[in-house]
């Protein structure tokens, strides 16, 4: 007799994995179907987003959940966390006043030592009192006087590293150091990924392409639904719609469809001469789309750095942004976005977009012109529902029964997506009612740090990456686990 499982999740990105591991720390069983070959392929991420700080214009409401979110997740999956600060900055060419960073500033940490009283595990950025420190002009030249430090200890060793490199008089001051870290990709998907196949409870089907669905729910059976493969059809009661981007394909045979933004980005990979000490990530403020869109270098182990330019020329591409209304079918970016996504880039457009992100980000470090192509850019599109292009918080939807649809924007939202998922399977009878709920997750805490690191490592080659990506930069410890969720 072929076997039902309780849940069946289409697409092996964040939110499919994680939402499979939340269904595995309490032995519900699913299966997972990834078409690619390793889970957590979607668009790049590299950056918490604690308390949205990247985001001028989004509301306190959804910088609060963005932090909450962003802690969540920095302790379900520590080993992948890099625990450097992010220096925030608004040029003066921008409208953006400082002020307004200041005021959310101070209302994240308030926000902070909530959570930090409602569970002292959630103090993950460090104290509230270091969230955030504001150096004026005045600051700035002493500190540059200041000698480097090669590994950094205070916000004030990390500002007077980055102020010697950066032309601060091109920005509006105060500026700002924020304890918001990095997020390393390729060290998430690597311990989701080994977990995954550790777990008796969730069947990852790898190198798997789902070609149908089939809607069984009007015929009493003891299962909902059929996910059918090449190779096999597999009855599932509860199906996740996990798919990313490509969501709409899973609504087309259901013949339920939503309105939603879909839209092509990517980061560039650089390499830049030694610097004698660490640098945080570095944000220059600006308005999206025009020519001098916010910019963001993101530093990586061995000189390499990861650049976002949110311009037309950089990170955000002709034809890169799609509208969906709610009766149309799946749209389709045109060929020159299809083939990026499809079969990779053009050598040359590699070339021509790395560079003008590393002119862009010389205009505030002027050393940094003489950085070169670091290795392929980072790319994927993402998913908006609804028509609010800034939004930033996405969870997920039930359009009908025994179905749900992730829509998650920020990676933070996984495991947000994964426990309402949970709850709804409860509600609807799939599972009984779970009435204990464990602080850790056994399975995430059974992988060891070097299991992590020798995975990751593969993960980044064999997506045609440096090694030195899958790497922290801050180096972390194993005895260093936060407890897990």
């Amino acid at each position: 007799m072929d076997r039902i499982y309780n849940v069946g999740i289409i697409g092996g990105g964040i939110s499919g994995v994680v939402t499979a591991l939340q269904l595995a720390k309490y032995e519900i069983d699913s299966v997972l179907f990834e078409q690619k070959n390793s889970v957590v392929n979607g668009p790049p991420f590299c950056h918490l987003h604690a308390g949205g700080n990247l985001y001028p214009d989004i509301s306190d409401e959804q910088c609060r959940v963005l932090m909450k979110q962003s802690i969540e997740m920095a302790r379900l999956f520590p080993q992948s966390i890099d625990e450097r600060p992010t220096f925030i900055s608004i040029p003066k060419s921008e409208k953006y006043e400082v002020a307004k960073i200041e005021s959310r500033l101070e209302m994240l940490v308030e926000y902070y030592k909530q959570l930090i009283l409602k569970d002292p595990s959630n103090e993950i950025l460090g104290s509230p009192k270091d969230y955030y420190e504001i150096y004026s002009k005045e600051d700035l030249k002493v500190l540059a006087k200041q000698p480097t430090v090669k590994r950094p200890n205070s916000s004030d060793e990390w500002m007077s590293n980055t102020i010697k490199l950066i032309d601060y008089e091109k920005l509006k001051t105060p500026v700002i150091i924020v304890q918001e870290y990095g997020w390393n990709l390729f060290r998430l998907g690597a311990q989701a990924q080994l977990a995954l196949n550790k777990s008796d409870n969730c069947s990852l089907k790898t190198n798997t392409l789902v070609t149908n669905v089939k809607d069984l729910r009007n015929q009493n059976l003891d299962y909902n639904w059929e996910i059918c493969t090449n190779e096999k059809v597999y009855k599932v009661k509860y199906l996740v719609n996990s798919c990313g981007f490509k969501t709409g394909q899973i609504d087309e045979v259901l013949r339920l469809n939503a309105e939603r933004l879909i839209e092509f980005k990517a980061a560039y990979v650089s390499k830049w001469q030694p610097i004698p000490g660490l640098i945080p990530e570095l944000i220059f403020h600006g308005e999206r789309g025009t020519p001098h869109g916010m910019v963001q270098l993101t530093p990586y182990c061995d000189d390499y750095y990861q650049i976002h330019g949110m311009t037309k020329d950089i990170t955000l591409f002709e034809n890169g942004l799609i509208k969906l209304k709610s009766s149309e079918e799946q749209p389709e970016f045109k060929d020159d976005i299809k083939q990026k996504l499809d079969c990779g880039w053009e050598e040359e457009e590699v070339k021509s977009r790395t560079k003008n992100a590393i002119d862009f980000v010389a205009k505030f470090v002027p050393l940094f012109k003489s950085a070169n192509v670091g290795g392929p850019p980072l790319y994927g599109a993402q998913q908006i529902s609804g028509n609010d292009l800034s939004l930033r918080v996405g969870e997920v939807s039930f359009p009908s029964k025994s179905y749900a649809r992730s829509e998650i924007i920020k990676a933070s939202s996984a495991l947000t997506v994964a426990n309402q998922i949970l709850n709804k399977i409860q509600d609807e009878e799939i599972i009984p009612l779970i009435n204990t709920k464990p602080n850790q997750n056994l399975l995430l805490d059974s992988i060891s740090k070097d299991e992590i690191d020798k995975m990751a490592c593969e993960l980044a080659v064999q997506r045609g990456y440096p090694e030195a990506l899958s790497q922290l930069v801050i180096e972390k410890k194993q005895n260093n686990f936060q407890e897990i969720l």
